[in-house]
């Protein structure tokens, strides 16, 4: 009965094989580079044949002056993301989840669904253009009498621009996860809620959000694996060495010592250390998630 269930199933199995093979070459195989963050690397002798420094890489980088700076940038940003990443779409959800008319609705989530799909590339020339001292934000404020911000050449501003646009781009997907988990609730439940007298409000606090905790909880435990990744394609896009002290992240620091000064062995290092914490961060949340509250993603 197995081999015949297996025969079966051979088809399945044939349509995945694709699909494994592509992981296994470009998500495993790569892996294997992680060697040279204990080697002096050289690209002539290979990863075979480059000399082994042990600790000697990571001991280099944590005794460079501006590493704490960086980790502090790419943790202080990356946490703003993920506060603001949660609330800003729970909230809208729950207000858009208030409209009566469908249209209206669908609209509104087609519209902050659509900056989404959008790449870095192309949102960073527009920011750029629209942050910049002419541009039109400084335009509106100049009108009530502010001084112009250099926004993308400012420390004080930069940090908070990224995590704004990052928001304002990523916002309608998480909105759009929250509706469906808010169709999952079961409607008895409001009109019991309303036959108690109980108000919108109160509905709200006592039955849509611990209705959509699970989700919540989940998308929170997902989260925090990117505590220390905040958000390479959108800081290169938009950062300069004006605003080093502020944006340089964990990611763009790894592009200029491996891609640009040619320090192999020390990108690989840095970029080995950050997904080791990543790891221990999501194992973390995990442990946590199912022992207070109760839920297993796996």
């Amino acid at each position: 009965m197995t081999r015949r269930k297996w025969l079966h199933n051979m088809p399945l199995h044939l349509m995945l094989l694709p699909a494994i093979i592509l992981v296994l070459i470009f998500s495993y195989w790569p892996m294997l580079g992680v060697v040279m963050a204990f080697e002096k690397f050289i690209p002539t002798k290979g990863i075979f044949g480059s000399d082994w420094v042990g600790l000697k890489n990571f001991k280099y980088v944590f005794n460079l002056p501006d590493i704490w700076t960086i980790l502090w940038n790419t943790i202080f940003i990356a946490t703003m993301k993920i506060v603001a990443g949660l609330v800003v779409p729970i909230t809208f959800a729950l207000l858009l989840n208030e409209l009566v008319r469908e249209r209206i609705k669908r609209t509104v989530q087609t519209l902050i669904y659509l900056p989404h799909f959008l790449s870095w590339v192309i949102l960073g020339g527009v920011l750029i253009d629209v942050l910049s001292l002419k541009g039109i934000v400084n335009e509106v404020i100049g009108f009530f009498g502010v001084e112009p911000i250099y926004f993308l050449g400012s420390n004080s501003w930069f940090p908070y621009v990224l995590v704004i646009t990052d928001v304002w781009k990523e916002f309608g997907f998480g909105t759009i996860v929250y509706l469906a988990a808010l169709t999952s609730i079961d409607p008895s439940l409001y009109e019991a809620a309303i036959v108690d007298g109980a108000n919108r409000w109160k509905q709200t606090v006592h039955i849509t959000i611990p209705g959509i905790m699970p989700i919540v909880i989940l998308m929170t435990t997902l989260s925090l694996g990117s505590v220390l990744n905040a958000g390479f394609d959108q800081v290169f896009n938009l950062y300069s060495p004006q605003v080093y002290e502020s944006g340089d992240i964990i990611d763009t620091f790894v592009y200029r010592i491996g891609m640009i000064d040619a320090q192999y062995s020390v990108a690989t290092a840095v970029g080995l250390f950050k997904s080791v914490v990543s790891l221990l961060f999501i194992s973390v949340s995990y442990g946590l998630a199912y022992r207070f509250a109760g839920y297993r993603i796996f």
